[in-house]
């Protein structure tokens, strides 16, 4: 590659690892990695959990503080883009410091998005989206305190173990019928939901909220079905919008996020993409799809650092994330959206398994309960689409890893 300087629009997961990527690729020109947030880059997974639980033992930096000089990356942090100049290939910083580019990597990944109807309470009303978010809720989640949770997402559920953890009295509205129903099967949302009830969460599911107040210095929310709940603070997680207006603004093909292709190139042959804004074309749904993980960030990242580069990028990876909550590591892999789920132990005995199979009987998602170690055996049958018989997937007795490597 001729370029000798990329600039890189977002200095979270996926920023921080392209920068990294193009360094171990021997790249020898200027690489400048631009933040609106103060802080070096971290990782956003601990943010509902140790954060919270362990403030002052947890780490959550990407990389060690002067990883970034050691590898000649130049930091701009607390400082945002505020425009792209597509044609003259230059970024202008909101200091009014302009960047000339050879090849630009937009990573601003997304925003949380906003209730107003929440918003309107002005104090006691949170979201939790970044590290100062975080921090802010530490004086928060107290013993004693009444939280309301608007939101049954993962994040939702992690903050209502977290919550609980550290002694708050949680309640958590969900207008949907069911919780973290979009990453995963109901089979295991219910399970998640009865393990959340037996540890003193209040649910409220299919719940749509109508109308939020402040009565006697209480906040008082009131659901669709006319329940009314008094807490001292909220905290909402209707999901998040990708930070998108740069690109809108330089002219790039926008949908649900900058699209890109399988090497996260935009239709700017200069610009590239990566992470919770970006929007890529999935074969296997006919669409373009945008996948909130810690994992798609760190792999649309080096890709996009290889694309760069001239390098060919790896073969697509089985979608996979997790969550930590109540006690329990829960990973999952594949299509959640499988029709059938086969259960390997008991998810009330944990550790255990499901593994989803389409209407063919092929291998299309897998979750571990509390059995990371499978996980990566599991991902290996499902990237084969491995047919294998219920009675095999059930029983325990069967070594995944063995099957693996037989399939």
């Amino acid at each position: 590659m001729n370029a000798s300087t990329i600039v890189i629009v977002g200095a979270g997961q996926a920023g921080a690892i392209a920068a990294a990527e193009l360094r171990q690729q021997k790249f020898e020109g200027r690489i400048v990695l631009v933040g609106d947030e103060p802080h070096p880059p971290y990782e956003r997974p601990p943010l509902s959990k140790d954060v919270l639980l362990k403030p002052d033992a947890t780490r959550c930096a990407i990389h060690p503080d002067d990883f970034y000089a050691q590898h000649a990356i130049e930091l701009k942090l607390g400082v945002a883009a505020d425009a792209i100049d597509a044609n003259a290939r230059t970024v202008t910083l909101t200091n009014g410091e302009t960047l000339a580019y050879d090849k630009l990597l937009i990573a601003t990944g997304a925003r949380a998005r906003r209730l107003p109807m929440l918003d309107a309470l002005g104090d006691d009303v949170y979201t939790l989206r970044t590290l100062d978010d975080a921090r802010r809720l530490l004086p928060v989640l107290q013993p004693g305190r009444r939280v309301l949770l608007v939101g049954a997402g993962v994040i939702g559920l992690e903050l209502a173990s977290s919550a609980t953890d550290l002694g708050a009295h949680v309640t958590v509205i969900e207008q949907a019928p069911l919780a973290m129903m979009r990453c995963s099967p109901p089979v295991l949302n219910r399970h998640l939901c009865d393990v959340h009830r037996a540890r003193g969460v209040v649910l409220h599911l299919d719940a749509p909220l109508e109308r939020a107040e402040r009565a006697n210095g209480d906040i008082v929310l009131t659901l669709k079905n006319g329940t009314r709940i008094a807490g001292d603070a909220v905290i909402y997680g209707i999901g998040v919008e990708p930070d998108t207006a740069l690109a809108l603004a330089a002219g790039l093909d926008v949908n649900n996020g900058i699209v890109i292709n399988a090497q996260c190139r935009t239709s700017n042959p200069h610009v590239y993409a990566a992470g919770d804004v970006a929007s890529q074309w999935n074969d296997a749904s006919g669409r373009t799809l945008r996948r909130e993980t810690w994992e798609n960030a760190k792999d649309q990242a080096v890709t996009a650092a290889r694309t760069m580069l001239g390098i060919a990028p790896e073969a697509n990876a089985v979608p996979w994330f997790w969550t930590d909550q109540c006690g329990l590591n829960v990973q999952f892999a594949g299509d959640m959206a499988a029709p059938e789920w086969i259960a390997r132990g008991s998810l009330d005995a944990p550790p255990c398994m499901l593994f989803g199979v389409d209407h063919e009987g092929a291998l299309v998602a897998a979750i571990t309960v509390n059995q990371g170690r499978d996980m990566r055996s599991a991902k290996e049958l499902i990237a084969r689409r491995a047919r294998l018989s219920r009675d095999v997937l059930a029983d325990p007795q069967q070594n995944l890893r063995a099957l693996a490597r037989g399939a």
